[in-house]
């Protein structure tokens, strides 16, 4: 199945140059509060509101509620933290005081006071509220660090980084341990210790691997500080350790510009504040890749108390509210990002995809072209650009725009496959084959296994009935490359659908489908292959199921034919020039 039947934006926050778990956006429009005169009733309304979402309104609801029960602990709990999550920090505090004794929330109330304090300097104080009575290791290590950075606030920064070495925890401890010992160390001005523990933390590749990005921030950060102190070349080659884990970074390659050309270094941490924020996002960070949601966006809140013009934290706290189908607030953080932040380029590129989402098109083709006519040798703002266009279905102004980026490219290089896909895609669109294929072949040339071209470039010549050998081993090897794709596992069965192969299109078909049950396009096919191999009963559940998904027009109006018709009878034998089948394999895999 080629990835134009694929909702288009949902995939360019990656294409734009980060990687936020994405679903496509859609406006949210909130109910207005309304008075209401009953606990049950305003605390029925209050879970509703949060259940949706809604938490500004879920915080209107609770206070109606403690109305009626001033010194209930729960509603008191639900409201400071629908506070802290709604960026309405300050608000939180009160209830944090009233619920700074009771255990089950002290992880939280404590913690809002001691970021809170460390605002105010008053680091004896924060050490104060980081004693809990209950500590899970998240909660130890949180607690730990931050108690760490208190110490070193007061002014014994070699008794900060001890205490901060002897926490104790499970394995995964080490990397954040050895990471804020250098940190403190930078920031007590502990030269030697600094560059101790920051070599032993980019030494250690097991932790790389477990949690990146913050080891990442520890070669940036250690990178800073070779700088600072005069060691242009060693900070240059930390950044080239940190390129060969991951290439692209946009904070990486923005350091390395500064550093080479000469410019005032600032330490990525420079005070306890910013180093109990640190620790908060380190760990949001890492919670998100693992599914700990329900408290990323709670500690990146608390970062933002600490720190409010932090990027890091506005990125992460966009792409959540994203996740949450919330385009409004995600433009919100988007335009929060400081000018001065390397990440600000791609925060607009973003927001313009965001008002794509809300269908606020013309706002977004006007934001998004000024950024392209600002930057016309950046390929990032071409993709955002086309790919609203493409939403659109407005595939000449997005091949126009294309040609104009590929223009620019007098010597592209295998990053820039992207635009030559997206160009081959817009002229397929307008039925241009003569333009569309050598632009997939020139991102193929650029990216040889890039599994996205392979399947689009196969499908076509197999829906073109050209090129049939090469066309299905493309898809193959593409299927190879992503197996739990499910709709480039799509692309093999329907080719071998279209090359009359009806017993091998079943087997990937359903396979795909069991990747993708929720796509109406997926579940047709599979119905249209059960129909050629005489399975018509499961067809015709296969095609109501896809009509129940509430497919585009077109493909509803094929499925309702074929659920009063069937399929008309095969004119010829389509399987020519194909190679050997694949043997099935023992093991599917899992999607």
């Amino acid at each position: 199945m080629r990835q134009r039947r694929v909702r288009w934006l949902a995939g360019l926050a990656m294409m734009t140059g980060l990687v936020f778990p994405g679903q496509a956006v859609v406006a949210q429009e909130a109910a207005k509060p309304i008075e209401i005169t009953s606990f049950s009733g305003a605390f029925l309304a209050a879970r509703v509101a949060e259940g949706d979402n809604d938490l500004d309104n879920a915080i209107t609801y609770y206070k109606q509620a403690l109305a009626f029960a001033p010194d209930d602990t729960t509603l008191q709990q639900s409201l400071m933290l629908s506070l802290i999550a709604q960026g309405r920090f300050d608000e939180s505090l009160p209830y944090a005081d009233k619920l700074k004794e009771v255990p089950d929330v002290e992880r939280f109330s404590r913690l809002a006071l001691a970021v809170d304090t460390f605002r105010k300097k008053d680091y004896a104080k924060a050490e104060y509220w980081l004693k809990l009575s209950l500590q899970a290791d998240l909660d130890r290590l949180i607690a730990g660090v931050m108690t760490g950075w208190a110490r070193a606030g007061a002014g014994d920064g070699a008794d900060a980084m001890a205490y901060v070495d002897k926490l104790q925890g499970p394995e995964w401890f080490d990397l954040f341990k050895s990471y804020h010992r250098a940190l403190i160390a930078d920031a007590s001005g502990l030269k030697d210790k600094a560059r101790e523990a920051y070599e032993a933390t980019v030494k250690n590749s097991a932790a790389a691997g477990a949690a990146p990005e913050t080891w990442l921030r520890c070669v940036e950060s250690y990178a800073r500080f070779l700088a600072r102190n005069g060691e242009k070349d060693k900070a240059l080659e930390a950044l080239d350790q940190a390129e060969t884990f991951v290439s692209g970074k946009i904070e990486i390659s923005a350091l390395r510009q500064q550093i080479s050309k000469g410019d005032k270094i600032e330490p990525l941490v420079a005070n306890p504040a910013e180093g109990a924020a640190e620790i908060l996002i380190n760990l949001a960070t890492a919670l998100n890749r693992g599914g700990g949601e329900p408290f990323v966006r709670l500690y990146l809140e608390y970062a933002l108390a600490l720190k409010p013009n932090s990027d890091t934290a506005l990125v992460q706290l966009a792409a959540v509210a994203e996740q949450q189908r919330d385009g409004e607030r995600a433009i919100s953080f988007y335009k929060r990002i400081p000018e001065t932040s390397p990440l600000k380029e791609v925060a607009e590129l973003q927001l313009g995809l965001n008002l794509a989402d809300l269908n606020r098109n013309d706002e977004a083709i006007a934001h998004l072209k000024k950024l392209v006519e600002a930057r016309p040798d950046e390929m990032r703002g071409y993709i955002a650009l086309g790919g609203v266009y493409a939403s659109k279905e407005d595939f000449r102004a997005a091949a126009d725009l294309y040609d104009k980026a590929a223009e620019r490219l007098t010597n592209p290089q295998p990053e820039n496959w992207n635009i030559f896909y997206q160009r081959g895609i817009a002229y397929e669109r307008l039925k241009d084959w003569p333009k569309a294929e050598p632009s997939f072949r020139k991102a193929l040339e650029l990216n040889p296994d890039q599994p996205q071209v392979m399947n689009y470039l196969g499908y076509s010549w197999v829906d073109k009935n050209m090129n049939l050998k090469e066309a299905l081993e493309m898809i193959q090897k593409a299927v190879d490359l992503r197996p739990s794709d499910g709709y480039i596992v799509d692309s093999l069965g329907w080719a071998y659908y279209k090359l009359g192969r009806f017993e091998d299109a079943v087997r990937e078909l359903e396979r795909a489908v069991s990747l993708k049950p929720e796509d109406p396009v997926l579940n047709d096919h599979l119905g249209d292959a059960y129909w050629r191999v005489g399975r018509k009963l499961e067809a015709t559940f296969q095609w109501s199921y896809a009509r129940d998904l509430k497919p585009d027009p077109d493909v509803l109006a094929s499925v309702q034919e074929k659920l009063a018709k069937g399929l008309p009878p095969i004119e010829a034998n389509t399987a020519q020039d194909t190679p050997p089948e694949k043997p099935k394999p023992a093991t599917e895999p899992k999607g």
